[in-house]
């Protein structure tokens, strides 16, 4: 197969840290050496989650979206790279075949959870299927994208018979509260309420791995506003803000995402929507969206850091993910 034939989406968790390279044609390294993290079966770190548990996580994402995307003419292949020590993840296409990529690695991190690697194989979902906006010219939702796509829609269903999985631990206060502003039901405030704390269990291990302060907290956005659309994947704070305002959007889960048009299927405010926005430190909303007051702090969305580590990959089409 060409290289022109064969987009590859790769996803490395060390390079989604920072929020920085030109999208569409290096890899972006963080503060972590790419690749270089590592965690094999039975070592001193191998503290997350077991691999009865890693494939029940997997089961459920690929009994719900394997005949969500035969529909549209194509097969879900979910790889469990168990064995794999990379703390990593990564979705491609090959002809047909939309490729998730899960690797043991990441499982096994201390800070994961069920809940948190199903947020993962959801962003990777999201990559395929979530939508505009996406990387300019290629198949591939943008990682902000990928994020709102995985707690808009793709948490919804899995946690909807999923009652069984592990759970982050920590205070729900701040969720719970906008949880219940934004859902008459008990069922959909629980739902959300858990799609909030998987996302805060992901932040928590991008902060981990960058060892970064303060703690990203539901209650302290990111007041970043961009200028034009940022593609790459957003600080931390940011992330955290896109997986809570994913969850507190109304709009049906089951309703879907346009390949051209932000707007459908989403929280705007044209849709009557003041919450479940999705936030200005990486998404530049259309001409016609009304904006709101955020656009008096505008500043640039240019890259911040720069890496040309992986240089040799600009003959590739390669973007992160997850």
């Amino acid at each position: 197969m060409s290289k022109k034939s064969f987009v590859l989406f790769t996803v490395v968790l060390t390079a989604l840290l920072c929020s920085s390279a030109p999208r569409s044609m290096m890899l972006e390294d963080g503060f972590l050496p790419p690749n270089d993290l590592k965690i094999p079966i039975g070592s001193a770190e191998d503290k997350g989650i077991t691999r009865k548990q890693y494939d029940a996580v997997m089961d459920r994402v690929q009994e719900i979206y394997a005949p969500l995307i035969a529909a549209r003419g194509a097969r879900l292949v979910i790889k469990r790279l168990w064995d794999d020590p990379t703390v990593n993840a990564s979705a491609e296409r090959r002809g047909n075949d939309y490729i998730v990529n899960m690797y043991g690695g990441l499982a096994r991190h201390a800070a994961i959870t069920q809940d948190g690697l199903a947020l993962v194989v959801c962003h990777e979902i999201g990559h395929h299927i979530g939508g505009a906006p996406k990387y300019s010219g290629q198949w591939a939702a943008n990682e902000g994208q990928a994020d709102y796509f995985a707690n808009l829609k793709c948490l919804h269903r899995v946690f909807a018979a999923a009652a069984a999985f592990t759970k982050p631990a920590g205070d729900e206060s701040s969720a719970r509260r906008a949880c219940g502003d934004s859902y008459a039901k008990a069922e959909e405030r629980e739902l959300c309420v858990r799609s909030a704390m998987a996302g805060m269990s992901v932040t928590n291990l991008f902060r981990a791995l960058r060892k970064e302060d303060p703690q990203p907290r539901f209650d302290t956005p990111d007041p970043k506003v961009v200028n034009r659309m940022y593609d790459n994947h957003p600080g931390t704070q940011c992330r955290l803000d896109t997986y809570f305002q994913g969850s507190l959007c109304a709009q049906p889960f089951t309703g879907e995402v346009s390949e051209t048009d932000p707007t459908v299927g989403t929280c705007t405010r044209s849709g009557g929507f003041s919450t479940g926005l999705r936030p200005r430190c990486w998404y530049l909303p259309p001409a016609n969206e009304p904006r709101g007051l955020e656009l008096l702090s505008a500043i640039p969305g240019k890259p911040m850091h720069e890496s040309s580590t992986l240089a040799t990959l600009k003959s590739e089409s390669v973007f992160q993910g997850l």
